[in-house]
């Protein structure tokens, strides 16, 4: 099964491995409430599940209502001023992503971060003009695993769905992307969010390195 025209990419934990500023953010805001510092093995598991599961991890999963969204808002104000300070592509993502491009295979991004994080990581990593399309988590009015976002960058590339690879590192997006009929890639080597063996979430394929992507998109990469 070889879409061969597009691929499109979560960002958080499979096209940028952006764990250590949300896990330095998570950690200055627990140190301002007095209490200790997680470890980075501990954070990295969860930071595909945005703002609202590093909060729940760090101060409860019963975290909610009014002390979550200003624990929240301060969190997004704190990792606002570090989102760029140590986040990179994953190794070999750059490699991958030229080779695409070196084949004339557009790509895009269709992430659950809000856009105002969304195009500053993505200029920071050098590659927001590079972008065929970019849907985040406040474009639409749904987010993953509602298909809409998936559908909505299928659109912007004028394919059809079936056409286009999905890869992403969580449960959400392979739920997203089998609900909008794309074809869809875990990678292995993202997050994952500690939700079981992510291979029964029913993707289509299993990528442990970026380069694998290549193997999914035909002849022309």
């Amino acid at each position: 099964m070889k879409p061969g025209e597009a691929v499109l990419f979560d960002l958080d934990g499979t096209l940028a491995d952006t764990a250590p500023d949300m896990g330095a953010a998570l950690n200055r805001l627990l140190d301002e409430h007095g209490q200790p510092a997680l470890p980075a093995a501990s954070i990295r598991p969860h930071v595909s599940t945005g703002a609202a599961g590093l909060l729940q991890l760090g101060f409860g999963a019963d975290l909610a209502g009014p002390r979550m969204e200003q624990l929240r808002e301060r969190f997004l104000a704190i990792y606002a001023d570090i989102l760029a300070r140590d986040t990179c592509l994953f190794p070999g993502m750059a490699q991958a992503l030229s080779a695409l491009e070196a084949a004339g295979l557009p790509w895009g991004v269709v992430t659950n971060k809000p856009h105002r994080f969304t195009v500053p990581v993505l200029e920071a990593l050098g590659i927001a003009g590079r972008a065929a399309c970019v849907v985040s988590g406040d474009t639409l009015s749904e987010r993953k695993p509602h298909p809409a976002p998936v559908l909505h960058a299928c659109r912007q590339l004028d394919l059809a769905p079936a056409r286009c690879l999905f890869v992403g590192d969580d449960r959400r997006d392979v739920m997203a992307g089998r609900a909008a009929g794309t074809v869809n890639l875990v990678a292995m080597f993202g997050y994952l969010g500690g939700e079981g063996d992510p291979r029964t979430w029913q993707a289509d394929g299993y990528i442990d390195h970026p380069r694998e992507i290549l193997d999914w998109v035909g002849e022309r990469a």
